[in-house]
């Protein structure tokens, strides 16, 4: 390979890092299960373009946030080898990315989906760029900011598909809004010394570990009876039931033995990553019993 096209092969991989492409792929499974789960069709040309404009919305939300945080990134492990705190790319360009993508995306949820979707998608642009990003360095109250945004793209599914803000869509908006909470906290408590050398605010660093234990357990506590609402609402059916209840159980329990036996960074770690399983597996299990609409 000539030392050009190595070049343009490392500006478009880095280019590509600056969405974010695992949390990106995370946002678009959400987003495809809330417009699957919504009662009503929605053809497939339609379904791609909107399922590429939430991917371009989300990918230009984190394209601004790598360019606003490239100094903070240069103080965390899984952050310092991005494009911009390692230096091989002018942060102009990370912002004329994100630009380009939320000029071309945003119209095509509108065009795609509907008003109401694209609507929604500005709103979790806005407030991850400007509301969650800023504000992760003055408190951890940032926390419950950035769980909105993250929380959208099931809904966006849904309003794809109804037109509206209804029960169903505001169940799996509730759900992924409040799975967020212990997953985002597992994340800081194992990760707290990068946390303060960032200059980051995290629930740990403000609260200390024992409190972040008890919000863990407190926010699966309402976590757990959120994800029954899919049955309730005839969205999903018994074996998506059984699947809520044995995942949910199992998370709880996992949040408690934390919080009673006083465990550290090995502990936090797993649970992050058991709350990757469950958010799957509760997805999985949700458009895989769906109840078929008339």
């Amino acid at each position: 390979m000539s030392a050009r096209a190595l070049s343009q092969s490392t500006t478009a991989s880095d280019l590509i890092s600056l969405t974010k492409p695992s949390l990106s792929s995370l946002v678009l499974i959400t987003a495809a299960g809330g417009m699957f789960l919504a009662p009503g069709p929605l053809g497939p040309v339609r379904s791609l373009v909107t399922l590429l404009a939430t991917a371009g919305t989300v990918g230009a939300a984190n394209a601004f946030n790598c360019y606003m945080e490239r100094h903070s990134d240069q103080f965390m492990a899984r952050t310092r080898n991005r494009p911009l705190p390692a230096g091989r790319m002018d942060p102009s360009t990370a912002l004329w990315f994100g630009l380009s993508l939320a000029a071309v995306s945003l119209p095509a949820l509108v065009l795609g989906a509907n008003l109401l979707t694209g609507v929604l998608g500005l709103v979790a642009l806005l407030s991850y760029v400007l509301a969650y990003t800023p504000l992760k360095a003055r408190t951890s109250a940032a926390m419950l900011v950035g769980a909105v945004p993250g929380a959208l793209p099931p809904l966006m599914g849904w309003t794809a598909v109804t037109g509206t803000v209804d029960a169903g869509g505001f169940a799996l908006f509730a759900i992924m809004f409040l799975w967020q909470m212990p997953h985002f906290i597992a994340i800081a408590l194992y990760r707290k010394e990068e946390y303060a050398a960032a200059g980051l605010k995290s629930v740990p660093i403000e609260r200390g570990d024992e409190s972040s234990r008890a919000q863990v357990v407190l926010y699966l506590v309402a976590l757990v009876p959120m994800t029954l609402l899919p049955f309730q609402l005839h969205i999903a059916g018994t074996w998506y039931l059984a699947a809520a209840v044995v995942l949910g159980l199992s998370f709880l329990g996992m949040g408690a033995w934390g919080f009673f036996k006083h465990l550290g960074k090995p502990w936090a770690r797993q649970t992050f990553l058991f709350s990757l399983v469950y958010l799957t597996g509760l997805f999985a299990a949700m458009t895989l019993d769906r109840v078929p609409r008339g």
